[in-house]
């Protein structure tokens, strides 16, 4: 993460909650989550370099069951709109959807002819 992106970001995360000190600087946990996100290696194979996979994921998880990841998106969302002149929230939305025709019974059963 540049410094430009983490000068961004760093705001929106939660303060270090009450107890001890973090271990590892939040910048550290949110490299390591990116890097599983992008990689799609699973939480275990994080590499040495990071902290331990369970601190990491930890974190992850705890900030998505606080709504962190969320308001991040919401806030890196307005932040764009306004760098490109925009109302911060948008104002329509578009909903694609594609139905596709089935039977009551549902399956395979309901796509293959009879047979005999």
């Amino acid at each position: 993460m540049t410094e430009g992106q983490w000068a961004q970001l760093a705001p929106l995360l939660p303060p270090p909650g009450i107890g001890p000190p973090l271990r590892h600087e939040q910048r550290v946990l949110v490299n390591a989550i990116l890097y599983v996100l992008r990689s799609g290696c699973p939480w275990r194979l994080l590499p040495h370099d990071f902290p331990p996979w369970s601190t990491v994921y930890h974190h992850f998880r705890q900030w998505r069951d606080d709504g962190v990841w969320t308001e991040v998106m919401h806030a890196l969302r307005r932040q764009e709109r306004q760098r490109r002149d925009r109302a911060p929230e948008p104002s329509a939305v578009i909903i694609d959807s594609q139905s596709v025709k089935t039977t009551e019974k549902g399956g395979p059963e309901a796509t293959m002819g009879a047979s005999g």
